[in-house]
């Protein structure tokens, strides 16, 4: 008899040599068999600018003038000084003339790619007013601050036009939808890990990769290097720590491609449901990866027929719905009563779906607060509307809202799940003379299905920015980046943005 201890072992030295066979007979004479972490590969490396349809193009770009807007007004923010001044002392012990990349908000800072994109994805972040997709994930940040350093970074060597840009943020973007159609869990708001820093990882690679003109095989060891960087639990959500997961996104997937380019190689079955070995699966209880169709007239984007998320407040896409329903009851008292009068208010019932990390009744931190629904119902109520200055301290603290945040009781409906396709919310306040004054919101303004408008984009980039930049600059961004396919030199972009 051979020990259990010993079979085992045995069992896992063939394992390995069954995936160490696969893996060479996708490598070697250059002739990939095909797999769906090669299909993913060769879609990177094969794709150029004709493959984007007008729709993508058009959308593509309003989600990089937003990032751009949500990152600037970022740049103002505690939690992006605290990475800055961090990434500078590490800069400054750590790398010498290799500081090319601008970030934002910085007149005259350089970082090196990897730390300016980490800081800017920071920023993109760290007031939780980036983009979002379903299935969810903000998919834009992750994504343009390391194609932006890159464009810095290879600006010696080659210039990097804006169509170079535009396609390599789009592969970015379809490989994070293409990994999340992989698992059904991805459907749902998620309980375990936040999805831009697993799926926006592998984004950022995918994207570098692409700018780094990396053959087939380097893009395969670009992803593969790139899930073993990636990842962030669910409980870090409401702190100053989750911008670092878009952050990290950013850095780490420009990272695996900057090491793929020197030769580092990693399983090139990555994204292959391999028996004994789990690769990607290792994010999802149920995976079904499927090839990725070769980039041509008939492929179809993603992005073709799903629109993006735009939030108008700086908050956890969850609260737009349920600041929308507020505002919507709001409205019916003052038509029904003539004036707002929180005092007359016995209860507030908000029907939600049940997510235990955005159901927070008394929030601490501004953190916090763009994660509760109670918060951002009674803010909506209080004020008629949440904005940046909803978070600020002073407005967390008002003895006002706290009388409105005791009356709160929190409802979960059996049709009300946790998928920003299919939620609503819902409020009803109970008066004290015994009426009922409800309001419910199917799908806000800023939705996929109800998109800003263009008007409404810009305002809202220019009121963003404004933080930052003076108003000639502001309008600058906005015309190079509605018509980036006439960049000729995309390393500029980046400078506007100081």
């Amino acid at each position: 008899m051979i020990p259990s201890a010993l079979q085992n072992t045995r069992k896992l030295h063939q394992v390995s040599r069954q995936i160490h066979k696969t893996a060479l007979k996708v490598v070697v004479g250059h002739q990939p068999e095909e797999t769906v972490t090669n299909s993913f590969a060769s879609f990177i490396h094969k794709i150029r600018p004709e493959h984007l349809s007008e729709i993508v193009r058009h959308r593509s770009k309003r989600m990089i003038l937003d990032n751009i807007g949500v990152g600037l007004v970022g740049s103002t923010t505690h939690v992006f000084n605290v990475i800055k001044q961090y990434c500078q002392d590490l800069h400054v012990s750590t790398h010498g003339s290799s500081a090319v990349c601008s970030v934002y908000g910085q007149k005259g800072l350089k970082l090196s790619p990897t730390l300016a994109a980490y800081t800017n994805g920071v920023a993109v972040h760290s007031m939780d007013f980036d983009d979002t997709w379903h299935p969810a994930t903000h998919p834009s940040g992750a994504v343009l601050p390391a194609v932006l350093a890159l464009t810095q970074m290879l600006s010696k060597d080659k210039t990097i036009t804006g169509e170079d840009l535009l396609i390599a943020f789009n592969v970015g973007i379809e490989v994070q939808g293409r990994l999340m159609s992989f698992s059904p869990e991805a459907q749902n708001i998620p309980k375990k890990f936040h999805p831009p820093s697993v799926v926006g990882t592998m984004g950022s690679a995918a994207a570098s990769a692409k700018l780094l003109s990396l053959n087939q095989e380097q893009c395969t060891h670009a992803l593969a290097i790139a899930a073993s960087l990636a990842g962030a639990p669910m409980a870090n959500a409401a702190t100053l720590a989750k911008p670092l997961h878009i952050g990290n996104a950013s850095r780490l997937g420009l990272e695996a491609a900057l090491l793929a380019a020197r030769g580092m190689e990693a399983n090139p079955l990555i994204f292959d449901d391999v028996p004994g070995c789990s690769g990607f699966s290792a994010f999802y209880g149920e995976y079904e990866p499927k090839s990725l169709s070769a980039p041509g007239e008939e492929y179809e984007f993603l992005l073709e027929n799903q629109d993006i998320a735009f939030k108008s407040f700086p908050a956890h896409l969850g609260m737009h719905w349920i600041a929308d329903a507020s505002i919507s009851v709001r409205n019916r008292f003052i038509s029904q009563y003539g004036s707002f009068n929180p005092s007359a208010i016995q209860s507030i019932v908000l029907r939600v779906p049940i997510s235990k990390y955005i159901n927070r009744p008394y929030p601490e931190s501004e953190h916090e607060a763009r994660h509760s629904f109670q918060f951002n119902a009674c803010t909506a109520l209080l004020d008629g509307e949440v904005n940046i200055g909803s978070f600020s301290d002073d407005s967390i603290c008002r003895k006002e809202l706290h009388v409105l945040l005791s009356k709160v009781i929190v409802e979960h409906p059996k049709d009300n799940v946790a998928n920003f396709d299919k939620m609503y919310g819902e409020v009803a306040l109970l008066m004290k003379n015994g009426d009922m004054v409800t309001g419910k919101c199917d799908t806000f303004y800023g939705h996929w299905r109800n998109p800003l408008s263009r008007e409404s984009l810009q305002k809202k980039f220019r009121t963003n920015a404004r933080h930052v930049l003076r108003d000639d600059q502001v309008e600058g961004v906005i015309e190079v980046v509605e018509n980036i396919e006439q960049v000729t030199d995309s390393s500029q972009l980046p400078l506007l943005l100081q």
